[in-house]
């Protein structure tokens, strides 16, 4: 079973930026598509970013398109979520995902997750 390990993240203040990563021991990282979701108290996860196992297909939650760039290198079995002008709203636990079977924007679709880190936004 892959393990997924997150790291990064922590108090920002809006406009700053942040970069999350997600990173296995498991070299069967690159069969796997890659999700970045959120959940913020009291509401659903939602989806954030995605990318395909090759890296070469990315998609965007309208709300981070322009600002939150995704990347994965799997030479080292890792991926990046870089979020560019935080936006209070955008304080949420983060999480990465894996699922083998193309890039999802539903989180049921994705059968291994990271413990997920939080990433508060504020003055």
């Amino acid at each position: 079973q892959m393990r997924l390990d997150q790291s990064g993240g922590g108090l920002a203040q809006p406009g700053e930026s942040r970069t999350l990563s997600c990173a296995t021991a498991n070299p069967s990282f690159i069969s796997y598509d890659l999700g970045w979701f959120r959940q913020s108290p009291g509401k659903e996860r939602e989806f954030v970013a995605a990318i395909s196992r090759s890296g070469g297909d990315k998609s965007y939650a309208d709300s981070v398109k322009g600002r939150f760039t995704v990347s994965r290198d799997n030479t080292k079995n890792t991926a990046d979520l870089r979020m560019h002008g935080m936006k209070p709203e955008a304080t949420a636990v983060y999480f990465c995902a894996v699922r083998p079977f193309g890039i999802s924007l539903y989180s049921g679709d994705y059968t291994i997750w990271g413990r997920g880190t939080q990433v508060p936004v504020s003055s």
